[in-house]
Parts: C-alpha cells; structure tokens; sequence
C-alpha cells in the first residue's frame, strides 16, 4: 500500500507543535506558506506562541539534515517532509483552482499547494489536515479529502468528565453510626459491586439500601480509611453562604488547609467564582483568618467575540477589564465598597496578575484564583500550578461549554485536563456545580440557549 501524503494546516503546528512526528511513515508536506503564517505568532506570548517557537525550533533541527526542498527523512521509521513553495505563474493555471477563492487569502494558497500535490502524485493518496472545519469543507469540495487532527483528548467526551460526586449504597447501620459521630469507612469492594471507582477527596452521597431518603453526605479519603465528615454550612465575615450542596462541597474544600489545589467547573451563574473569593477572601483578610497573606486574581485574556484591541496603561490597567467578573464579585461580597476595594489593591492584598508574565515565578503565602481556566491549554495549566509555592492555594474555575480559545475543546482543555489527571492525587479536590444560583433568568437560560 502506497504512503499517503498529507498537506498539514497552520492550526495543526499552532495546535500540537509536534504533530510532525505523528503521522507514522506516510510522507509530510508544508506549504510555505505555512511558515509564513506559523512567523506572525511566534511573538505571541500564550500557548498558541509555545507551539509556533518550538515548531520553528524542530523545522530548524531537520533543516539540518538536508534539503527541506528536496526532501528529508523526518526521524527513524518516519515518512519524508518538504517544504514546497506553490508558484501561481506555473501552477495555478493547470490546476483547476476554483477561481472564486483569491490567492490573496493564506488558506486558499494551502489548498492550491494540496491540489498541486495531488496533480503531481497521482497514485498516492493526498489529504489535508486542518483543525479549521470551513477550509476542510473546502478542501473536500475541489477534490481533495480532508480530516481533522484530533489533539489527545482527557475524556472521550465531556458527558465523561471526573465530576467529584458519586452516591453509594450503604446499609442502614452504616448511616446511623456516621451520624453518631462514629468512624465509618468504605471498602474497595464495596466500590466494586456498585461499579464505581472512588478518588481521594471525592463528595459521597451514603443512601440507605432499604430507605432511598436516609442520607448522608461525607468526603472519601481513600479505601478502609475512615469517612471525612462534610463542613456544615457557614457564613462567612461578609455574609456569603452555601445554597446548594455543590457549593457547601465547594467550602469544604476551599477551607481545608491539606488540599492546596480545587477545580471547580459549572454553568454560568452556579456560584462558582463567587464562592472561591468569599473563601479566599475570609482566608485573607477575614477578622479571625488570615492564613494568606494575599488573594493573587488573574485569567486567561481570551474575548468573547470581537477582540477591543490594545489597552493603554500599566500591566494592571491593562488586566483590569478582563479581571471585570472578579472585580464585581468582590465587589458583592464587600458590599459594593469600591474604596474599600481599592484600598486592598493599595496594600497589596489583593494583586491582579497577568498569565503571561507568570513564568519563572514562585508563588507563595497566596490564595490564588485563576478564572475561566478552561480557555488555557494543557501546557499553559502546568505553567500555572508549577508556579505555586509553600503555603499557596490554587483554584481554578470555568465553564467548559463557554470555551473561546480556537485551539481548544471540552475535552482537551486545561481546566479538564487537570481536573482528570489531579482526581488520583490527595492534594487536589473537585467539584461540578449543577444549579444556577445567579438569577431565575440565568439560570433559566442555560438551560434553554
């Protein structure tokens, strides 16, 4: 069987910078087209940034193998790549190129080189690999087929993803001794029976096997070690409280010193940012806590929709309408109190913080809250919790159906991904909030929307 070619699409490298290596001993193609495009983001400092530098950095290290025009053997056991160059004076003519796509538009060049290509090869397969659905459509429209390339993915879909809650059936007794404050554990097969797998830290739902209305809610440690009783709800120094049991859960973790990193992921309006600053702030400027010396607030500049430009000022003035949200949460909770706001900011005790600057640094003695964390890919998530020190707390909150970064999806996000690889660890709890709790209408169009 002949090797296939494929004609690899900018958002592919801007994507996975080393999906080079990962399409086994079939033949690669890059427009050059491609390099040019991959050069006006290299400058970027985000992940899409990441991707186009170490790209240029793995094209430069086969450069040196031999002639990328000719021709080069990608690796051992691998196909071969070439960068070509589409000429319109001596291509564009023979091809057939549908004359309604410019060749002013970069995607369009892409697909004249995979036409070419397919002209010149024509017993061998030839596809395009993009990430861009209206160029695949595209491409398939003027004959040559095309497929996405599929980033590794957390959870086959987000209807999968680790949600931090699980009911178990439990005798009678069981129930009873918990709430006569005796230790009760759970038993792998126990677990094994019902068909569920327990993590550290997860919310468990004891339901009685003959009376389905007997409950109790407690927190899983680990198997044959003894059940965490569930925080009771509680005000706090502004007056902010649980409504729901997701965000009593949420307290429990946000309020326990041994768990140094919570995910908390719902709807819009489910309370989640709301809930983590009320804890960070009583943890930080709280009359009797002040276990933290600061609350450290920062989040992902991604817009929603048409991006508003460049913004004049400082690093905090530029920060501060994507920090909005958070700021109107505080706000809430402090009563509307803008000058008690920014006399916090004043001293320090609360700091807005760029992501992009956040490399190199060591975070610690902070409550630290990264907002809308499902718009940060894999490698930007790791960026952040690699950066926590002694005595930091971490939160990262979101919505995984909100996502505004195009390189990402529910299911390979940052806020997923870490979600899905801390459930194994005891210093990480989690938490899927299910109610809205914004307003009637929030909530109701969440729903309905």
């Amino acid at each position: 069987m002949a090797k296939k070619i494929f004609v690899i699409d900018t958002s592919v490298y801007l994507s996975d910078f080393n999906s080079i290596f990962k399409f086994d001993n079939n033949d690669i193609i890059v427009p050059i087209k491609v390099l040019e495009e991959i050069d006006k983001h290299k400058k970027r400092q985000d992940g899409v940034g990441v991707n186009a530098r170490n790209f240029i950095r793995i094209m430069d290290s086969l450069r040196e193998k031999g002639d990328l025009k000719k021709g080069i053997r990608i690796d051992k056991g691998k196909g071969i790549l070439k960068v070509v160059s589409f000429d319109m004076v001596k291509n564009y003519k023979d091809l057939g190129f549908p004359s309604e796509l410019s060749m002013s538009v970069p995607d369009h060049m892409i697909l004249a080189t995979a036409l070419l290509m397919k002209k010149e090869n024509p017993r061998r397969k030839v596809l395009l690999v993009s990430r861009d659905i209206n160029m695949r459509v595209i491409s398939d429209s003027i004959g040559i087929p095309s497929q996405d390339y599929v980033i590794s993915q957390v959870v086959e879909n987000p209807d999968m993803l680790y949600g931090g809650f699980e009911v178990v059936t439990v005798d009678d007794q069981l129930i009873e001794q918990h709430y006569a404050g005796e230790e009760v554990t759970i038993s792998s097969e126990l677990a094994y029976s019902q068909k569920i797998r327990l993590y550290p830290n997860q919310f468990l739902m004891l339901q009685s096997s003959s009376n389905n209305k007997k409950t109790a809610l407690v927190r899983f440690r680990q198997y044959d070690k003894p059940l965490r009783k569930v925080t009771e709800k509680r005000d706090l120094s502004w007056g902010v409280h649980p409504r729901n049991k997701e965000q009593n859960f949420a307290y429990d973790l946000l309020f326990d010193e041994n768990i140094p990193l919570v995910t908390l992921i719902g709807k819009a309006g489910s309370g989640k940012t709301l809930i983590a600053i009320a804890a960070g702030l009583e943890q930080t400027l709280g009359i009797d806590n002040n276990k933290y010396n600061k609350i450290v607030v920062s989040r992902p500049v991604q817009p929603m929709g048409k991006d508003i430009g460049f913004l004049p000022g400082s690093m905090h003035d530029k920060m501060m309408p994507w920090l909005m949200p958070i700021q109107d949460n505080m706000e809430y909770i402090l009563g509307h109190d803008k000058v008690m706001f920014k006399s916090y900011l004043e001293k320090g005790q609360i700091q807005i913080e760029a992501l992009t600057y956040i490399r190199g640094r060591s975070i610690s003695n902070a409550f630290m809250i990264i907002d809308e964390a499902q718009n940060l890919t894999a490698h930007e998530v790791k960026t952040i919790i690699t950066r926590v020190g002694e005595n930091t707390k971490i939160i990262l909150t979101g919505d995984i159906e909100q996502i505004d970064n195009v390189y990402t999806n529910e299911t390979n996000n940052g806020l997923a991904y870490a979600i899905e690889k801390f459930k194994y660890s005891s210093l990480a709890g989690h938490i899927t909030f299910l109610k809205g709790e914004r307003s009637k209408l929030a909530t109701e169009a969440s729903k309905i929307l």
